[in-house]
């Protein structure tokens, strides 16, 4: 089985994603940049940021915080998300179970894959980290998918652009390929996807076919 990050894999949503999440952040009055933003949370669930950024500061942030920021991240995606290049090509040569594990919630999972026309490669095989009791880098999500699918861990192929889901990952005893692709990586993301235990990484999805050919016997 083939498991996908969602979120800059799947669709090139980091970029809006960070922007939104730093324009609310700076709204209440917290002055968190999309650098930082993708610097320390890139993969990780919202949930998780916004209790760290409340422990760092000493602070609670404004009554309603989490639903604000959904809602304008939906709206952003629903008029501006783009599918990752080459996306539906790759998902259409891939044959066999194949699914979508990700540490957005399950409505962000959908709009996402809605607005770039890629559910249809995957549903009802939508995953969210807000079923599990701890979010990547823990292997909770990928463990919990492996259960819901049926197949072993050692049976599934991973790809992840983030540290924490390839860290999650090869916690859960699955294989990654990491994938720095995205409008958001930058020179140094292969390397730190490499660092955490990704067994090969691509820029392309059209590389995708080969890299899983070669790691077959992973």
């Amino acid at each position: 089985m083939v498991i996908f990050d969602c979120n800059g894999v799947l669709v090139d949503s980091e970029p809006l994603a960070t922007a939104i999440v730093s324009q609310e952040f700076m709204r209440a009055g917290f002055g968190l940049t999309p650098d930082l933003v993708a610097r320390y949370f890139t993969g990780r669930r919202q949930a998780d940021m916004f209790a760290e950024v409340e422990i760092a500061s000493g602070r609670k942030l404004p009554h309603g915080f989490a639903e604000t920021v959904t809602l304008a991240t939906l709206r952003k995606f629903r008029a501006e998300l783009r599918p990752t290049a080459h996306a539906a090509h790759a998902l259409s040569w891939l044959r066999g179970p194949k699914c979508v594990a990700s540490s957005s919630s399950l409505d962000r999972i959908r709009v996402s894959l809605e607005t770039t026309d890629l559910l249809r490669f995957f549903e009802p095989n939508l995953f969210s980290a807000g079923d599990v009791p701890n979010g990547k880098p823990a292997p909770d999500l990928f463990l919990h998918v492996a259960r819901q699918m049926r197949v072993e861990p050692a049976n599934c192929l991973v790809v992840e652009d983030s540290a924490a889901g390839v860290t999650a990952a090869v916690a859960a005893g699955m294989t990654v390929i990491g994938f720095v692709g995205g409008s958001h990586a930058g020179s140094t993301l292969g390397a730190q996807l490499g660092e955490a235990g990704a067994r090969a990484v691509i820029s392309d999805l059209r590389a995708l076919k080969s890299t899983v050919v070669d790691l077959r016997g992973w």
